[in-house]
Formats: structure tokens, sequence, C-alpha cells
């Protein structure tokens, strides 16, 4: 069997500024770290969090505070599938707010259409949140170290928003070509 390994990283940071702690758990949080408890994340190892968390490390030194960074492996099967299970959980979250962001994409779209609202004004807000969703799905799926459930759905989702938006940007091209 693999074992997979990870890298821990515990620290303490003064209370004060609370903005640098925050900046600090935001930095983990996108790395795709979890969090075991306070001042105690947990991320897999690769070259690139390596490099990542010793640049954290010194930040934490300019804040006056102190880290120690290990790598570590689970105990056993059981406790490796409960690490891997909080790091799909993450995941799935975003995913979950993702699927929203798609039904408001899809909502929006569709109260458009019922108001005839053919414009290109509206392709171009629309195309634009679509850019934003496709972003926004890409930097998920960098951060789904160990495949989250709902991975696909919110791939299969977003497919169907860029089907939607060309849709309707079809009806605009063909409601502005009605309109000379």
């Amino acid at each position: 069997m693999d074992t997979t390994s990870w890298l821990l990283l515990t620290y303490k940071v003064p209370p004060d500024p609370p903005k640098r702690r925050v900046a600090l758990w935001r930095k983990l949080k996108g790395m795709g770290g979890i969090y075991l408890q306070n001042g105690v994340c947990l991320l897999p190892k690769n070259d690139d969090h390596v490099r990542q968390l010793k640049i954290l490390e010194n930040e934490i030194c300019e804040m006056k505070g102190d880290s120690v960074i290990l790598e570590t492996v689970a105990l056993d099967p059981s406790q490796e599938e409960k690490v891997v299970a909080r790091f799909k959980a993450d995941r799935d979250e975003q995913y979950e707010e993702f699927l929203d962001k798609c039904k408001d994409f899809e909502d929006e779209i569709a109260k458009e259409v019922a108001a005839n609202h053919f414009t290109y004004a509206e392709v171009e807000e629309n195309d634009a949140d679509l850019k934003k969703l496709q972003h926004w799905l890409e930097k998920i799926r960098k951060l789904d170290f160990y495949g989250a459930t709902l991975a696909s759905e919110a791939q299969k989702r977003l497919g169907d928003c860029e089907t939607l938006l060309d849709v309707y940007a079809h009806q605009v091209f063909d409601a502005q070509s009605e309109n000379r």
C-alpha cells in the first residue's frame, strides 16, 4: 500500500493585528489546506506546498509568531481515510457553492428570455459571468486533491451553463437581425 504523505504546519501568531492572522488563514485555505484545529493545518505533500509553507513560515516569523512544518503520515488506513474525507468535504462545500452560482446564472438567462430581453449588452454581461464561473471551477479543481464527489456534477453543470449561454446568444443575434 502506498502511504500518503502530508505536510503539517503548526503555528501560533499574536492576536493583533487580526488582519494578519486572517490573511494567513486565507492563504492556507487558498492552498487547499484543512485545519485539524486552530493553528494546525494539513496539506498533501508536494514541492509547491513545501515551497509555499516555507514562505509562510517566514511570514509567521515576521509576525513575531512561531511555526513548525512536519512531514507526516496517517497511523493506519482508517486515519488516512478520515483525512482524505476532510479534504473531499472541503472541496464539496466549494462545489456546492459553485453549483448554487450556476443556478443563479441559469435563472438570470431564463429571466432575460422570459422578458424578451435580447441585447448584446446582456450577452456580454452573461459571458463575463460565465468566465467567472469557468475560472472559479478551475480554482476549485486545482485544490481537489482527492476527487470530491461533486466534481463531475460541477463540470457537467458548467457545460450546461455554456450551452445555455450559446443558445441565448443565438436568440440575441436572431432578434438583433430582425430589428435591422
